[in-house]
């Protein structure tokens, strides 16, 4: 049964949740389809869920589209998944602006399509001072890219004397890297059963709860999301300390 809303108590909602969205191919494959069928299925996935986030009172929605490594998939596959994306960002945009939620992508953009840079930019300039809720998406993501991104950043700094050595600690690593005017995840799910966080906001998820459903992407919606919203209000969170 779904739990209504005001059910998961205000103080112990996450601000930021933050998913890596797995399981579209076996999905698929256990309904003898072919891959695509179940990438369309995990967009409508997305879909309910940027939704049920809103509804649920979600202040940051971060999720994993394609990283950095599926360009290794094949390249029918690689194609379905741009296609999707183009498909996304010229059908949701309108929504999302109606919902009062800002679009955020982060990922490296220089290998994606012109055609695709120019939605993006277009669904953010839109969409930049909506305030109910912000949905990043994880587009040719990489988090150890993104570490790398940023040291290089800093040690060109440093090189230029623009960058006090003794000035760098966790705080000012954290400016230089996508995520810099977002807090760090309270929650990171990951579907399909699979337990690893697959390169993804490996800085940021440091002291993140994760949580592990055994579900497929497609099959995820708001009541998935509620149950694990509910998990992680029973979470002890020390950071760390330690609690007498």
């Amino acid at each position: 049964m779904l739990e209504a809303p005001h059910s998961i108590a205000e103080t112990t909602l996450p601000r930021h949740v933050a998913i890596i969205m797995d399981g579209n191919g076996r999905w698929a494959k256990a309904r003898h389809l072919p891959r695509a069928a179940g990438h369309r299925e995990g967009a409508e996935a997305v879909r309910r869920t940027v939704t049920a986030s809103r509804e649920l009172g979600i202040e940051f929605l971060t999720i994993y589209a394609f990283s950095s490594e599926n360009w290794k998939r094949p390249d029918e596959e690689v194609s379905d998944l741009m296609g999707l994306l183009r498909v996304y960002l010229q059908r949701e945009i309108k929504e999302l602006d109606k919902q009062g939620i800002r679009l955020r992508i982060i990922g490296d953009k220089t290998q994606l399509s012109a055609d695709i840079c120019k939605l993006i930019d277009d669904g953010e300039r839109k969409t930049t001072d909506n305030s109910d809720m912000v949905l990043t998406i994880a587009i040719n993501y990489g988090g150890q890219a993104e570490l790398a991104m940023a040291m290089r950043c800093i040690a060109e700094g440093v090189k230029e004397g623009k960058i006090n050595p003794d000035d760098i600690d966790e705080e000012f690593i954290s400016k230089h890297l996508y995520t810099r005017d977002i807090p760090d995840p309270d929650l990171v799910i990951r579907t399909s059963g699979e337990q690893r966080l697959s390169n993804f906001l490996l800085w940021q998820a440091a002291y993140s709860e994760l949580m592990f459903v055994d579900d497929y992407w497609p099959d995820f919606d708001k009541q998935k999301l509620v149950s694990a919203l509910n998990a992680f209000a029973e979470r002890d969170r020390r950071f760390g300390a330690r609690k007498e």
